[in-house]
């Protein structure tokens, strides 16, 4: 991971890099969050798995809701500044159409992490993206970590953290707040986090 100055790289600048980056290096993504340039490489199959799975526990709960896991990218940070690629974002189908590559995250109802693998997962998944994410009023922040074997719910934003956080053991029945407003059974993450 670089870690550049966020007054000395802007955010348009860091947009081509990471267009230019993506188009030559398959499977690369570019994220700045708190000043941080990070690369987000492809996931493991146990990653892709909890992904799938989630997508397929909230198809049917909330139909005004749809968790995308394509990739979208967000306007995130003080000011708009940063830019991340959450593994999920839950929100309504269309939310993201027409809004380009980095979408303003008012509609997102929760931004989902999968820790992976990479030495850098625990800035960037557990210290950086909660601050990222609280900064612009995202309602909720779902962070499976594989490396801890928790759940950990983040909610009610305020300006740069949330005020409330909830660890909960991979395997117990966790229960998300307004507005997801759903109870996951987290039994069936036993077998995908290793």
């Amino acid at each position: 991971m670089a870690v550049v100055e966020q007054d000395l790289i802007l955010t348009s600048e860091f947009e081509s890099i990471a267009r230019a980056v993506e188009r030559e290096i398959e499977g690369v993504q570019l994220e700045l969050i708190g000043g941080r340039l990070a690369v987000k490489r492809l996931s493991d199959g146990g990653h892709g798995r909890i992904l799938n799975w989630l997508l397929l526990l909230f198809m049917p709960l909330n139909p005004q809701l749809f968790l995308h896991v394509a990739g979208q990218g967000l306007a995130v940070g003080t000011d708009y500044r940063g830019r991340a690629r959450p593994d999920g974002v839950l929100a309504p189908l269309d939310a993201f159409a027409g809004t380009g590559e980095w979408a303003p995250a008012e509609a997102v109802a929760m931004t989902v992490e999968v820790t992976s693998r990479g030495s850098d997962s625990n800035e960037r998944d557990r210290v950086e993206k909660p601050i990222a994410y609280a900064q612009v009023e995202i309602p909720i922040y779902l962070l499976i970590d594989r490396d801890s074997a928790e759940v950990v719910v983040y909610s009610k934003p305020n300006g740069d953290k949330y005020l409330d956080v909830h660890r909960y053991a991979i395997g117990l029945e966790v229960t998300l707040p307004e507005p997801v407003a759903v109870t996951l059974d987290t039994a069936p993450l036993l077998d995908w986090i290793r």
